[in-house]
C-alpha cells in the first residue's frame, strides 16, 4: 500500500509538471505563431539560419509603411497645388476689390455728373484722379505672374489635359481615365510591384523555414492599402478636404486602388500554392504552431472572395448591367471583407493597426456625413422627415424638382436625392441649378432657399419620378431626403478675366448656378471677369424654356456686353416631345410609397401646428389667422410672387455718361408657376428654320458665332468647338477659365483644344493661365 501511494503521488506530481510544460509550450507556440519565427540553434540548418537573416518576417512591417509614404507624397503634392491656386485666386480677387474701392472712393457722386453734355467721361475730365490715367490698378499678386512657373504649369496642362482615345469594339466602348489618373495608377502599380519582387529572397529554401517573403511583402502592402481605399470611397473624407478634389473624382482612384489591392492579394496567395506545403515539412510546421481544425488557407480565402466580388462587380460593363444590385451590395460586402481581414491577419506585425485605421476612417467619415444630411439636424423642421418637394414637367419631358430647404450650397455643387414617395431605397445625384443667396429667399419661410434640380428622365429612378408626376398631377408634394452638397469647382471663377461656359443638352444644369453667381458678382464689383461666353448645344428650341427666366436675368442685368450666349440647335425639325410611359402600374408599391410619404407629411403638419400654437401664445384669433395662412392653397408649394432684392434705384451705365433707370432683379424659383415675362423675350430665335438653315444642319457656325459682338445668337447645326475656342482665344484675358459639362465626345474635343491652347501661355507674355474644368454629364 505505501508503495502504491508513493507511485500515485509521483504520478500526480509528474502530471502536474507535464501540464505546466504543456502550458508553457502552448504559450511559446502561440508566441511563435504570432511572430512566425522559428527558433534556431547551433544544430539548425544553414538555410533556416539564412531565412532568419535575409528579409526576416519581424521586419516586414516596413513594406506597409513604404506604401504609406508613397501615398503621403502624392497627397502632399495635390495639397500644395490646391493651396497655391486657392491663394492666388483669393489674392487676385481681394486686390481687385481693393482697387475698385479706391477707384470709387476718389470718384465724385453721380449728382455731379453732367448728363446734358454729350460726353462719356465728364467725371474723369472735370474730376481727374490723383494717379496717372495710364496706370492700371494691381489685380493680382506678383507670385501668380511668375513667367517660368506659369510656363511650367502650362506644360503640365499641355500633357495632362489631353484625353486618352477611347477604344471601340462592336457596340462596346472602353473609356480610359485621364492621363493624370493614369500616371498615378501606373506609378502606384510600379511601386508595389517593384517593392514586392525586387527585394530578395522571394521564397525560402523550404516552406518549413517560414512563409514566402514575396507573399508577406505583398500581403502587408495590400493591408496598408485598405484605409486609403476606404478613405477615397467616402463622400465626406479628409482627402477631399485637403486637396479640394471631390469624392466623385476620387472614386476612380478608389476603383483602381481596389484592383491593385486584388493584384497584391493574388501575389500574396499564389506563393503558398507554388511553394510545396505538403512536402518539405511544411504541414508538420503548420500542425506544430497552428492548432486550428480549419483548412490551411481558410481565413485567406474568406477575405479574398469578397474582394474578388467587389472588383469584378465594379467593372464598367457589369456595373452598368446590374447597377442597383451593385449599389445595394457594395457596402455590405466591403464590411465583410474588412471583417475577414481582421480574422485572417490575426494581428501579425502591424496589420491590425491599418485595419483599425480603416474602421476609424470609416466611422469618422460617416459622422461627418451626418452634417451633410437635411434630416439629421434636430432643430430643423426637416428632422427625420426631410423637406417638402414639388415636381414640375418641363418641355422635352424634363423634370424640375423644387425643394425649399435650409441646406446651403455653392454654385456647381450637387446633392443626392431620395424620395420615399417615389422609391424607398434609390438615392441618386443631381446638380443644383439654383443660386443659394440672400438675394433669392424662399417664400416657404425664413432661412429657406429654393433648391432647384432639373434633369431629363432616362430610366430607373428618374423614370419613376416622371411616372409619379404624370399620375399624381402637379399639386402633389413629396418628402425629399438630401445628402450633400458635394463637388463643385474649387477654383474661384470670379478670379478669371475671361470665362467660357460650354454645355451639351442637360449638361447646362451644371452651368446655370455658376452663371448666375458670376453675373451677380460682376454687378457687385466683386469679380475680375470682364467677358463670359456661353455655348449651349441643344436638340430642340423647347429645351431653352428650362432656364428661360435665368437666361433673361443674365441678359438684362449683366454688365453691358459682358455675357454672350450662343445656342446651337442640332435638330432641324421642331416639335414637342410627347410623354410615353409604357410601364405597368405596381399598385402595391405605389400604396406603400404613398403611405410612407403621407406619414412623413403628417408629422410635418403636426410640427407646423405646434409652432402655430406656440406663436399664437394663447390668442385664439391669432391662432385662427395663422392656421388660415398655413392652409393648402391648391399649389404644391407657397404661391409664387416676385422676389425683389434691394438695389439702388439708379444704376450707372459704364459705357455712357448718364444715369438710367434699371428694372429690379427678378428670379423665378418655384416649380409650379412662373410669372409672365415683360416684353417678348425670344433670345433671337426664329419662329421656324428656313430652308437654308435646314441645309446647314451638318455644319458649324463658328465664324458667325464669334463675330457677333452683341452676344445672343442662335444657329442651327453642331458647334465646331475647337474652331470656336481657337477664335475666342484671341480675346482671352490674362487668366481664362473654360468650364464644360456635356457628353464624352464634347468633353474630349474641348480638352484637346484647351491643351493645345497652352502654347499661347508660352508665346504670349500677357497670358498667364488657361484653366480647364470638366463636369461629368451624368450629374
Amino acid at each position: 500500500m505505501p508503495t502504491l501511494k508513493a507511485l500515485a503521488a509521483r504520478a500526480n506530481a509528474a502530471a502536474q509538471e507535464l501540464d505546466a510544460l504543456i502550458l508553457m509550450a502552448e504559450r511559446e507556440a502561440a508566441s511563435l505563431a504570432k511572430r512566425i519565427i522559428i527558433q534556431t540553434n547551433s544544430s539548425s540548418p544553414q538555410a533556416l539560419i539564412n531565412a532568419q537573416r535575409q528579409d526576416p518576417f519581424a521586419k516586414s512591417g516596413k513594406y506597409a509603411l513604404g506604401w504609406v509614404y508613397f501615398c503621403l507624397v502624392v497627397l502632399l503634392i495635390a495639397t500644395i497645388m490646391h493651396l497655391y491656386f486657392y491663394w492666388i485666386d483669393k489674392i487676385r480677387t481681394a486686390l481687385y476689390k481693393e482697387a475698385m474701392e479706391v477707384e470709387h472712393s476718389s470718384s465724385p457722386q453721380s449728382d455731379y455728373e453732367m448728363a446734358s453734355l454729350a460726353t462719356n467721361s465728364t467725371a474723369a475730365k472735370l474730376f481727374p484722379r490723383d494717379s496717372s490715367p495710364l496706370e492700371k490698378p494691381k489685380a493680382q499678386s506678383s507670385i501668380s505672374s511668375v513667367g517660368p512657373l506659369n510656363n511650367a504649369l502650362a506644360g503640365i496642362r499641355w500633357c495632362f489635359y489631353r484625353p486618352i482615345p477611347r477604344l471601340r469594339w462592336r457596340k462596346h466602348e472602353i473609356t480610359f481615365p485621364s492621363i493624370g489618373v493614369t500616371l498615378i495608377v501606373f506609378s502606384a502599380l510600379a511601386f508595389v510591384t517593384l517593392y514586392s519582387f525586387v527585394p530578395q529572397p522571394l521564397y525560402r529554401a523550404s516552406i518549413a523555414y517560414g512563409s514566402p517573403p514575396l507573399a508577406i511583402r505583398a500581403g502587408m502592402i495590400a493591408v496598408a492599402m485598405t484605409p486609403w481605399i476606404i478613405a477615397l470611397s467616402m463622400k465626406a473624407n479628409l482627402v477631399s478636404m485637403v486637396t479640394g478634389i471631390g469624392h466623385e473624382r476620387l472614386n476612380v482612384l478608389h476603383r483602381w486602388g481596389g484592383y491593385i489591392c486584388l493584384f497584391l492579394s493574388l501575389v500574396h496567395t499564389i506563393p503558398f500554392y507554388v511553394h510545396p506545403v505538403w512536402d518539405q515539412g511544411g504541414w508538420a510546421v503548420f500542425q506544430k504552431y497552428f492548432t486550428g481544425k480549419g483548412p490551411i488557407y481558410g481565413t485567406g480565402i474568406a477575405s479574398l472572395v469578397p474582394l474578388l466580388w467587389l472588383c469584378i462587380a465594379s467593372l464598367p460593363i457589369l456595373r452598368k448591367w446590374m447597377y442597383e444590385l451593385f449599389v445595394a451590395l457594395h457596402v455590405p460586402v466591403a464590411i465583410v471583407y474588412v471583417a475577414m481581414l481582421f480574422w485572417h491577419c490575426h494581428n501579425y506585425l502591424t496589420s491590425w493597426h491599418y485595419l483599425f485605421a480603416t474602421v476609424g476612417i470609416w466611422l469618422l467619415s460617416l459622422f461627418a456625413r451626418l452634417f451633410k444630411l437635411n434630416w439629421t439636424h434636430p432643430f430643423r423642421m426637416s428632422w427625420l422627415i426631410g423637406d417638402e418637394a414639388a415636381v414640375t414637367i418641363l418641355p422635352e419631358n424634363a423634370l424640375k424638382i423644387t425643394i425649399p430647404t435650409q441646406v446651403r450650397w455653392c454654385p456647381g455643387q450637387y446633392v443626392y436625392l431620395r424620395m420615399p414617395g417615389v422609391s424607398i431605397f434609390e438615392n441618386h445625384p443631381f446638380t443644383v441649378t439654383s443660386l443659394c443667396s440672400e438675394d433669392f429667399p424662399s417664400e416657404y419661410g425664413e432661412g429657406y432657399r429654393d433648391m432647384i434640380l432639373v434633369f431629363r428622365p432616362f430610366g430607373g429612378f428618374t423614370r419613376k419620378v416622371l411616372k409619379a408626376a404624370v399620375a399624381k398631377g402637379p399639386y402633389k408634394t413629396y418628402r425629399a431626403f438630401l445628402d450633400g452638397p458635394y463637388g463643385g469647382m474649387k477654383r474661384q471663377m470670379e478670379s478669371f478675366d475671361t470665362v467660357v461656359l460650354i454645355a451639351g443638352g442637360s449638361g447646362v444644369t451644371a452651368l446655370v448656378s455658376q452663371l448666375l453667381d458670376l453675373v451677380k458678382r460682376m454687378r457687385d464689383g466683386k469679380a475680375i471677369t470682364k467677358t463670359v461666353h456661353v455655348l449651349w448645344a441643344i436638340k430642340r428650341l423647347e429645351a431653352v424654356d428650362w432656364f428661360k427666366e435665368e437666361l433673361r436675368i443674365c441678359r438684362e442685368y449683366a454688365p453691358p456686353d459682358s455675357v454672350r450666349c450662343h445656342f446651337f440647335v442640332t435638330a432641324a425639325k421642331r416639335h414637342g416631345a410627347s410623354v410615353s410611359l409604357s410601364q405597368k402600374d405596381n399598385v402595391i408599391s405605389d400604396m406603400l410609397h404613398d403611405k410612407l410619404n403621407n406619414f412623413a407629411q403628417g408629422i410635418a403638419s403636426k410640427r407646423s401646428s405646434a409652432l402655430i400654437r406656440e406663436d399664437a401664445a394663447g390668442d385664439p384669433e391669432r391662432e385662427r389667422e395663422l392656421r388660415r395662412e398655413n392652409e393648402d392653397r391648391i399649389t404644391a408649394l407657397p404661391k409664387q410672387e416676385d422676389i425683389r432684392p434691394p438695389e439702388p434705384a439708379h444704376a450707372r451705365d459704364s459705357s455712357m455718361g448718364h444715369t438710367r433707370q434699371r428694372p429690379s432683379l427678378t428670379l423665378s424659383m418655384k416649380g409650379v408657376s412662373r410669372p409672365s415675362l415683360e416684353g417678348n423675350f425670344e433670345f433671337g430665335f426664329p419662329e421656324t428654320p428656313t430652308m437654308i438653315e435646314k441645309s446647314l444642319v451638318r455644319f458649324a457656325f463658328g465664324v458667325s458665332a464669334v463675330g457677333k459682338k452683341e452676344g445672343w445668337l442662335t444657329e442651327y447645326g453642331r458647334p465646331d468647338l475647337p474652331y470656336m475656342l481657337r477664335s475666342l482665344s484671341r480675346d482671352f484675358g490674362k487668366r481664362t477659365c473654360v468650364y464644360v459639362c456635356g457628353p464624352p465626345g464634347m468633353r474630349e474635343d474641348v480638352a484637346k483644344t484647351v491643351a493645345r491652347l497652352q502654347q499661347e501661355v508660352w508665346e504670349d507674355d500677357y497670358k498667364d493661365e488657361i484653366f480647364l474644368h470638366t463636369e461629368n454629364y451624368a450629374l
